[in-house]
C-alpha cells in the first residue's frame, strides 16, 4: 500500500513542477541567452533558517554556494510575484544588464509557486548598514564616500541611458546600494517593484520606504527618470550627513533644503568625520547638487548622467 502510494503520489509532484514551471515563464526563459534555470532541488541546501539573512517586502533573502560560489537567493512571499510572460520578461531585461556597479542576476528558479531569483553575493553588505551601524568600526573618509556616490551614480546612468532596454529602479536608497570588499557600490533589487504583484497586501509594506521616493512620483503615479534622481539626491545627503533620512518634520532632507533656501552653510549638518576645513566647499557643492536632484520641478533636476559626469569629475579632481 506505502508503495503504491509513492509511486502515485511521485508521478503528481513531477508534473505538479512541470505546470509551476510553465505558469512562471520557463518556456520564453528557456530561449533567453545568459540566465541559468536551477531546479528547486539544487537550492534546497541554501534555503535553510540557518542562511537567511533579510527579510523586506519582496519575501526572503538567502545566502549559500552554488556552483562553488556564494549567492544570494531571493525567495518571494507566495503571490507576490508576477506571472508567466511579464515575469519572464522582466528576468530577461534584468539579465542584459551588464554593468560594474549594478549586481548581477545569475538566474532564477521556476519550479516552484512564486520564483526564485539567485543573485551574485556582495561581502560588505548595504551602505546603510555601512553608515549607520556604530559597531562595524567601518571608518568612511570622503574620497570613498565620492567614489560610493559617482559610481552609484554611473550604474543608475547606464540603466537609464545605456542599456539595451531603458530601466527605472523606482527604489534607489541606501539599502539598494551593496558594497564589494573594495567599497565598489552595486545597486541591487533594480525591477523588483516592477516584479511584484500589485495588491493591497504588499502596497503597505512599499509605503515604508516612502522617505526616499519622489513626492511628484507619489502624487502623480508615473514612474520616470526624475523619480530616481531625486531618490538619490536623498542619498547624497546621506551620504555627507550620516544621518538616517526621517519622513518627520524635522528630517535631514529638510534641514539641508532650509539651509540652501536660506543660505547658510550646512557644516552642522556634516558627518564631523568629513567635515574637515579644506574638505567644505567640495561637501557644500555636493550637498548643493542634491538640492538640486530634491526640486519638487522635475524640470529643474539634473539627469543621473549629469550627475554622474560631475561627480566623476569631483572624484578625479581629488587625485591630481
Amino acid at each position: 500500500m506505502v508503495i503504491l502510494l509513492f509511486f502515485v503520489i511521485l508521478p503528481n509532484k513531477k508534473n505538479k513542477m512541470k505546470e509551476l514551471y510553465k505558469k512562471n515563464g520557463g518556456l520564453t526563459l528557456e530561449k533567453a541567452n545568459g540566465i541559468k534555470l536551477f531546479k528547486q532541488r539544487e537550492l534546497k541546501q541554501i534555503l535553510k533558517k540557518s542562511n537567511l539573512i533579510g527579510k523586506g517586502y519582496f519575501g526572503e533573502v538567502y545566502r549559500g554556494l552554488l556552483d562553488k560560489k556564494l549567492v544570494v537567493i531571493k525567495k518571494p512571499i507566495n503571490g507576490s510575484v508576477l506571472q508567466s510572460e511579464q515575469f519572464a520578461n522582466e528576468v530577461i531585461i534584468q539579465t542584459r544588464v551588464i554593468h560594474k556597479n549594478i549586481v548581477r542576476l545569475i538566474g532564477c528558479c521556476l519550479d516552484v509557486d512564486a520564483p526564485m531569483l539567485v543573485y551574485e553575493f556582495i561581502s560588505q553588505g548595504s551602505l546603510h548598514d555601512i553608515l549607520h551601524n556604530k559597531n562595524n568600526n567601518v571608518v568612511l573618509n570622503l574620497d570613498t564616500r565620492l567614489n560610493i556616490a559617482a559610481q552609484s551614480a554611473d550604474g543608475l546612468a547606464y540603466m537609464h541611458s545605456k542599456a539595451h532596454t531603458r530601466i527605472l529602479h523606482g527604489g534607489v536608497k541606501p539599502a539598494n546600494i551593496l558594497l564589494d570588499d573594495n567599497f565598489v557600490p552595486k545597486i541591487s533589487d533594480l525591477g523588483i517593484s516592477r516584479l511584484i504583484a500589485r495588491d493591497k497586501e504588499h502596497t503597505g509594506s512599499v509605503i515604508r520606504d516612502m522617505i526616499y521616493m519622489d513626492p511628484v512620483y507619489l502624487q502623480q503615479g508615473v514612474l520616470t527618470e526624475n523619480s530616481d534622481v531625486y531618490s538619490f539626491g536623498a542619498v547624497i545627503l546621506e551620504l555627507i550627513s550620516r544621518r538616517v533620512i526621517h519622513s518627520d518634520d524635522n528630517s535631514t532632507v529638510k534641514q539641508f533644503l532650509e539651509a540652501h533656501k536660506k543660505q547658510k552653510k550646512v557644516t552642522e549638518l556634516l558627518d564631523e568625520e568629513i567635515a574637515i576645513t579644506e574638505d567644505l566647499v567640495l561637501l557644500d557643492r555636493l550637498a548643493g547638487m542634491a538640492v538640486k536632484c530634491l526640486s519638487l520641478d522635475v524640470d529643474q533636476r539634473p539627469t543621473m548622467m549629469e550627475i554622474a559626469e560631475q561627480l566623476l569629475l569631483m572624484s578625479r579632481s581629488r587625485n591630481v
